[in-house]
């Protein structure tokens, strides 16, 4: 396993509200159903009433997208600062470090308190002392978020911890294993919070296939760390070389102990472990220490927008997309994949036996449940549209290549050429949702014109030639979803990007520029 650090930055939570009262909502639905009973009605439409319903009643205030910030999401993607610390971590130097701000005999009582309090070996020595003061003083900014970010997951860790009596601090790993990103994977294969390698992870329940990878699954891949830690610790019968066989393997720290004439303790055979592993146990009592002594040393510890308790799942009941959910819910793609790290390619499948389940912000579940059966009916109408001649059919000029700028993230390309996340995946056999600047993209744009434009990536498409609109003036009731059902080959996205909506939320007497393109 990888010792890897990363920042991931928590998004912002979702605001629901209602546009009309319980009373419409309960004549609306009634009607719709009585039309299905006496079937005498296109199914077609009302599939699309129910799901203008949906959107007009459950999300029409949503409106979390707006606080959505890009440089954000762009961290949430990019693998640079993740590699620079891993290389920094794994040649990590002890040598003095000049930080006034922490003396060595504060250092040294805090480290004696904070021994008394877990079974790790938190004591002093010099190579510690240069370690923590490395961190405080060349990593402010990285911790700070690291911290902000871990008040979603401890919570979390702390239960599953708790209910296989293992000491609490074990959350601090995640962060040194992961920064808690639940989709990295190292160089050598190991993925998710807790970094499993294929074959460690199916030995301990976590199911690995085309569409789903469990390691990446927060809840089930902690379950499965404190299994592997605790049959660790059983054969050790130490936490700091329970921890270092996490890292490296028990076989390696066999061998250090033999190579070191018997010593038995970490710090005595650290010389004769794997560099990287070497560098594990002093990053863990660092950011131990960081982040119980947060406060003392100037950091925040802010509440996060959403806990991980304040979500919910519903186990799915049909094959679903991520952009299909995003269409009826308004909860970004972004946020979806952030929720459900599992699902490799944006699909939750459908499987026999199997309890594949979707995770929502808790207000977002109760509407979910409700609209079930007109959402899945969306689902299947949308499934049944796709077949469609293969993009590689098309004409040449319906294709462009597109360069990877730095700041780039698949939503925001997918945006642009009004295609969505799972396409772009599709076309280039992306299987992560990582790109790097340079690298060039297949797109197929819904609109064969902006493939030949050499002026898409710079003129925004809501900056459009105003002959080539009209204007849609918001009534009361309708949502972005159900304009975008008045006009062909309109998706809410579009009307987004063309009027700068960043959320989901329509004021009556808006008036909405529609392209005629």
């Amino acid at each position: 396993m990888v010792l890897r650090i990363f920042i991931i930055v928590l998004i912002a939570n979702i605001g629901l509200s209602f546009g009309q009262t319980k009373d419409s909502i309960s004549s609306q639905k009634i009607t719709l159903n009585d039309s299905l009973i006496d079937g005498n009605i296109d199914i077609s439409k009302v599939i699309k009433a129910e799901i203008d319903s949906i959107s007009a009643l459950s999300f029409l205030d949503n409106d979390h997208a707006a606080g959505l910030d890009e440089k954000w999401i762009q961290e949430l993607y990019s693998n640079d600062l993740y590699d620079t610390i891993y290389n920094s971590v794994t040649d990590l130097t002890y040598e003095e470090v000049d930080y006034p701000q922490l003396s060595t005999e504060t250092l040294k009582a805090r480290l004696k308190e904070l021994s008394s309090k877990t079974p790790f070996n938190v004591e002093y020595n010099p190579g510690l002392e240069s370690v923590i003061k490395s961190y405080l003083k060349n990593r402010r900014e990285t911790l700070q978020k690291l911290i902000t970010l871990s008040a979603f997951y401890f919570p979390m860790f702390e239960r599953e911890l708790d209910s296989h009596d293992l000491p609490l601090e074990i959350k601090y790993l995640a962060i040194v294993e992961s920064a808690l990103k639940p989709r990295v994977k190292s160089r050598v294969g190991a993925t998710g919070l807790w970094q499993f390698m294929y074959s460690t992870g199916k030995m301990y329940g976590l199911d690995v296939s085309s569409y789903v990878d469990e390691r990446s699954d927060p809840i089930k891949s902690t379950e499965a760390a404190a299994k592997y830690l605790s049959k660790l610790y059983e054969i050790f019968g130490d936490w700091d070389l329970a921890l270092a066989a996490y890292n490296s393997g028990p076989g390696n720290v066999t061998k250090a102990i033999r190579r070191s004439g018997g010593y038995q303790n970490y710090w005595n055979i650290r010389h004769n472990l794997p560099r990287e592993t070497a560098g594990y146990l002093p990053a863990f009592l660092a950011t131990m220490y960081i982040f119980e002594y947060a406060e003392e040393h100037g950091f925040k510890k802010p509440k996060p927008e959403f806990a991980y308790k304040e979500t919910d799942t519903v186990i799915v009941k049909q094959m679903i997309t991520f952009d299909q959910i995003s269409e009826v819910t308004g909860v970004p793609v972004e946020e979806l994949q952030f929720l459900n790290p599992s699902y490799k390619l944006d699909i939750i499948p459908y499987i026999k036996d199997e309890n594949y389940t979707l995770r929502l912000p808790r207000n977002i579940i109760g509407p979910f449940v409700n609209n079930e059966k007109q959402i899945y009916a969306y689902a299947k109408a949308e499934f049944d549209k796709k077949e469609k001649p293969l993009p590689q059919f098309f004409e040449a000029d319906s294709k462009t290549t597109y360069r990877v700028k730095s700041g780039d993230f698949l939503g925001k390309i997918a945006r642009q050429y009004g295609v969505r996340v799972s396409q772009i995946k599709q076309w280039n056999g992306l299987r992560s949702n990582t790109i790097s600047a340079g690298q060039r993209l297949t797109i197929y744009p819904t609109k064969p014109h902006l493939a030949t434009s050499s002026s898409v990536a710079k003129t925004p498409i809501q900056k459009q030639n105003s002959g080539n609109s009209e204007y849609y003036t918001v009534k009361q009731g309708d949502s972005l979803w159900s304009i975008s059902q008045k006009f062909s080959g309109v998706s809410v996205q579009n009307i987004k990007d063309w009027n700068d909506i960043s959320g989901n939320h329509l004021k009556p007497g808006m008036k909405l520029k529609i392209s005629k393109g």
